[in-house]
């Protein structure tokens, strides 16, 4: 597994903590971190997350305008968090071609949610990629 790749999937781990158990984001970098992470894995890592919880009400408006009959609640945590990830990714790291994002949270998708997770990400990815998005709603 590439770094990056072990980088998203710890910070699948972060935010799934921080959204389910409500620790605070520093205390979950420091554990992940004590774990012997690389310092290359930790600080992309690191990177997507704080990015992501510094503009996670803009990311959930964006997750709720691409998303028809789908409320932020009816999706499982794991889901959310993937869909949260890309997000942050597409709009905050432009040096990152958009299809290498959209590819790598399919595949954690896959990997760490239902077999129709992959699709479901895929759609939103894909919406939020090509700016079919509005935030104010």
């Amino acid at each position: 597994m590439g770094a990056r790749r072990k980088a998203r999937e710890l910070a699948l781990e972060a935010l799934y903590r921080f959204d389910l158990i409500k620790d605070s984001v520093d205390d979950i970098l420091a554990d992940i971190k004590s774990r012997d992470s690389s310092s290359e894995v930790y600080a992309f890592m690191q990177r997507i997350v704080k990015k992501t919880v510094e503009n996670a009400d803009y990311i959930d408006k964006v997750i709720e305008s691409v998303t028809i009959n789908w409320r932020l609640e009816r999706m499982t945590y794991i889901d959310k968090n993937i869909i949260r990830l890309g997000i942050a990714e597409l709009l905050y790291f432009p040096d990152i071609p958009p299809k290498v994002t959209m590819n790598e949270y399919i595949e954690i998708a896959k990997k760490y949610s239902t077999d129709d997770a992959g699709k479901f990400v895929n759609g939103i990815l894909d919406k939020v990629a090509k700016g079919e998005y509005n935030t104010e709603q």
